[in-house]
């Protein structure tokens, strides 16, 4: 079967699958809340694979009061994870990185000032994978539940992850990062979608949304972490100035440089593991790469977003407008540039970029 994450009406997901015994054990009210949402055709967010359901998230809009604690969250509009469950055994396959980052671009489109979850306090996994992602646990209700939330008036600027799926502001200058065609379809399979929102959340979500680009370059990089870059995709084929196109933009979360100038600054098992599963590479290649390259750096980095087909960015378009001068390595792009690029990309830079 497909291994993807798919809109599912609540009437193909099975009450009697053994993933939601743990959420009938929490909340006897489970199974009725399900068969209402059943009865109104709603979907959710589900991953399945041969032993059934193993990823469960349901968006809610909302424009209600919170009560936590000995106080009152005033009435606004909200998204609500409703639901987000993740089975044991896909830990370590960044599936609920991925869902959650599908429920934080639509709370980014929409015009909800926050998005929140309740979660049980021993639900440890989960709560660090929302902590990660900026949320900020602001007490706790009446179900002895935490309430986590996040504010685009105050989204926490610390890292990368959490100001996602935002771009700090505070960076002068930005990149590319340069990806062989046969390459960048593996590690951007949404890249050229076009108007196909649904698809495009389904396999966003299941390839996760770190990514991991391994590169040969001839010397030093100029690129920083916390710097946002643009991804240029390399066409191997003819009329190329038409064909290589900026795709997608992403922000830098780590730089480690595997060899530089033959000299190997990381164990060959070291490098393995800080690629699995998040790169396009077997471990055979890896290790090829790492006997015959001079130079190898790992970036790592969070997908903040895509402009899709019919809106990604010619080289010839990038050239005559200054914005693609010498090498992609070495292109310096200052911030007045790198959103020049998104606006041609069709973005609201306004709706990206945060104080």
């Amino acid at each position: 079967m497909i291994r993807k994450f798919e809109w599912l009406p609540f009437s193909e997901c099975d009450l009697a699958d053994p993933f939601f015994e743990s959420l009938k054990e929490d909340y006897e009210e489970f199974p009725e809340w399900f068969l209402k949402k059943v009865q109104n055709n709603e979907k959710a967010f589900v991953y399945k694979d041969e032993w059934g359901i193993c990823a469960f998230i349901y968006f809610k809009d909302e424009e209600e009061e919170i009560k936590i604690n000995d106080k009152v969250l005033p009435q606004k509009k909200r998204i609500k994870i409703g639901t987000f469950k993740l089975d044991d055994r896909i830990q370590g396959q960044r599936l609920g990185e991925g869902a959650l980052g599908i429920a934080l671009w639509k709370w980014q489109e929409s015009d909800a000032e926050e998005i929140y979850l309740t979660i049980l306090p021993r639900h440890k996994v989960l709560i660090e994978l929302i902590e990660k992602f900026g949320f900020k646990n602001v007490g706790m209700n009446y179900r002895g539940e935490f309430v986590y939330i996040k504010n685009k008036k105050n989204v926490e600027n610390l890292n990368p992850y959490t100001a996602f799926p935002y771009i700090k502001s505070n960076f002068t200058k930005a990149g590319y990062i340069p990806i062989y065609d046969y390459y960048h379809d593996t590690l951007f399979p949404f890249s050229e979608l076009y108007n196909t929102k649904q698809d495009f959340e389904e396999i966003a979500a299941t390839n996760g949304i770190t990514k991991v680009y391994i590169g040969f370059p001839y010397g030093e990089l100029h690129h920083r972490e916390g710097e946002p870059v643009i991804i240029y995709r390399i066409h191997t084929g003819e009329n190329r100035q038409y064909k290589s196109v900026a795709t997608s933009y992403c922000t830098i979360t780590k730089i480690k440089y595997i060899k530089q100038y033959g000299k190997k600054l990381t164990d060959l098992n070291d490098f393995i593991l800080m690629t699995k599963n998040k790169t396009v590479f077997t471990n055979d290649q890896l290790e090829e790469f790492y006997d015959t390259q001079e130079n190898i750096v790992v970036i790592e980095m969070i997908y903040n977003g895509f402009f899709g087909k019919g809106k990604n960015i010619t080289f010839k378009k990038l050239k005559d407008m200054g914005l693609f001068e010498g090498h992609p390595y070495n292109i310096r792009l200052s911030r007045e540039q790198f959103l020049k690029i998104l606006e041609l990309g069709g973005k609201n830079v306004q709706n990206i970029i945060i104080d």
